[in-house]
C-alpha cells in the first residue's frame, strides 16, 4: 500500500468507468493493470494510458476493481475473489443490492469479508473507453456500500480511494444506495426517455421551436440502450416505487386538464392541482445541493445577455472576478439565429444584488427576475 491507494490495482472491464477509474488512480501512484474481454478494448485501454497489460510473474494486485454492468458483475466479482485470494475485490455497478446476493450465492462466507461494492456516482453521454477522463469523478459522490461481513478495513480503503481521486465518499448500505440511485439517477432517465419519445411524432416546423428546456429535460434521454436495460431490470423494485408516485401526480394533472379546456369555470380544485405540482417541483429542484455540498436554496441565478461574438463569454467570466463574486454554476442558452445568448449565472444568494448591480454598470444587460 502507498498513500491512499494501494500499490498494484486490476480493473476488469476498460469502458467509460472502468477506463476513467484506471485514469485516475494511475495519476493517484497505482500500478494499474487492465483486463478486458475484447482484446482491441484492450489494446485501446493501454494507449489511451488506463494502464499496462499485466505480464508473466506480476505480483498480485492488492485491489481488484471488476467495472462492468449489474447483470455480469457478480459473476466477475466471485472468480476475481477465488483467482487472487489475498486481494480486495469490489465492483463500479449502478445497483448494489442485486449483485451483493449474487456474489454471496457464488462464493463461500470467508471470501466475502473480502468483498465491498462501490459506485462512483458519475458519467457522461458517451459511452466506452474512448471517452475515458481522469477527472471524471472529481467533486463527484464515491459511494462505498459494504455489507454485514465486510472487512472493517476496506471501509476506510475505499474512503482513502475516493479521496485521492477528487470524489466526496459516502457509506451507504445496499438497499439504501439502491432506493437513492431510483431517485436522482434511474427514474430521471426513464422520465428523459419518455419525453424524449413524444418528439417522434411533430414535424420539422415544430422541432424548429424548441428552446433550451427542451434541450435540458431531454439531455440524459440520450443514452445507451443495452446499458439502461440492465440497469432498470437490475433496480426494478426501487424504480417502480418511484414510478408509481410519478404515475398518481400524472393522474391528476390529467384529471385536472380534462375539466379545463375551453371551461371558463373548470371543475373546483383543477388550476390548484396544476398550481401545486409546479410548486412541488420548485421545492424539489431547490433540494438538489449545489457544488458545495448542501440544498440550493442558497444559491440565485442572475440571467445575463452575452453578445454572439469572440471573447465575450470570457469577459463576463473576467469581470465576476473583479467584482468578486464566485460562479456556483453556469448554463449558456443559446439558440439558432439569436445574435445573444443567455448566460445563467448561479451564484451565492447573499452576492446576487451586488453582481446585478455590478454588471448593470459595466455595460451588460441583465434579466429581471
Amino acid at each position: 500500500m502507498s498513500g491512499l491507494v494501494p500499490a498494484t490495482v486490476r480493473i476488469i472491464g476498460t469502458g467509460l468507468i472502468g477506463g476513467s477509474l484506471g485514469m485516475a488512480l494511475g495519476a493517484a501512484g497505482a500500478d494499474v493493470q487492465v483486463q478486458d474481454i475484447s482484446p482491441g478494448t484492450t489494446a485501446l485501454a493501454v494507449e489511451l494510458g488506463v494502464g499496462r497489460v499485466p505480464a508473466p510473474g506480476d505480483p498480485d494486485p492488492e485491489l481488484v476493481i471488476v467495472a462492468a454492468p449489474p447483470d455480469a458483475a457478480a459473476q466477475l466479482i466471485a472468480e476475481a475473489l477465488r483467482t487472487w485470494p489475498n486481494a480486495l475485490v469490489t465492483d463500479a455497478a449502478s445497483v448494489k443490492g442485486i449483485v451483493l446476493d449474487g456474489v454471496a450465492r457464488a462464493v463461500d462466507p470467508e471470501m466475502l469479508t473480502r468483498y465491498i461494492g462501490a459506485h462512483p456516482m458519475a458519467g457522461r453521454e458517451i459511452s466506452g473507453v474512448i471517452a475515458a477522463r481522469g477527472d471524471l469523478f472529481r467533486g463527484r459522490p464515491f459511494v462505498v456500500v459494504p455489507h454485514a461481513t465486510t472487512d472493517p478495513e476496506a471501509v476506510a480503503l475505499l474512503q482513502g480511494i475516493a479521496t485521492a481521486i477528487g470524489s466526496v465518499p459516502v457509506v451507504l448500505p445496499a438497499a439504501e444506495h439502491d432506493t437513492a440511485v431510483a431517485h436522482v439517477s434511474h427514474v430521471p432517465q426513464v422520465l428523459s426517455s419518455l419525453l424524449a419519445t413524444t418528439l417522434l411524432d411533430p414535424d420539422e416546423r415544430a422541432l424548429a421551436l424548441a428552446g433550451q428546456g427542451l434541450r435540458d429535460t431531454t439531455r440524459i434521454a440520450d443514452s445507451d440502450p443495452r446499458l439502461w436495460v440492465e440497469i432498470l431490470g437490475a433496480n426494478a423494485a426501487a424504480v417502480t416505487a418511484v414510478l408509481e408516485g410519478v404515475r398518481e401526480r400524472m393522474d391528476d394533472v390529467l384529471a385536472a386538464l380534462a375539466t379545463m379546456p375551453g371551461d371558463p369555470d373548470p371543475a373546483v380544485g383543477s388550476r390548484r392541482a396544476l398550481a401545486e405540482l409546479i410548486s412541488d417541483g420548485n421545492r424539489g429542484v431547490r433540494r438538489i445541493p449545489g457544488k458545495h455540498g448542501g440544498a440550493s436554496d442558497a444559491f440565485a441565478t442572475v440571467t445575463v445577455l452575452v453578445p454572439d461574438r469572440p471573447g465575450e463569454l470570457g469577459r463576463l467570466f473576467t469581470e465576476m472576478g473583479e467584482i468578486g463574486v464566485n460562479l456556483e454554476d453556469f448554463r449558456l442558452e443559446h439558440n439558432y439565429g439569436r445574435q445573444v445568448g443567455l448566460g445563467h449565472l448561479s451564484v451565492d444568494a447573499s452576492r446576487e444584488e451586488l453582481l446585478t448591480r455590478e454588471l448593470s454598470a459595466r455595460g451588460w444587460t441583465v434579466a429581471e427576475s
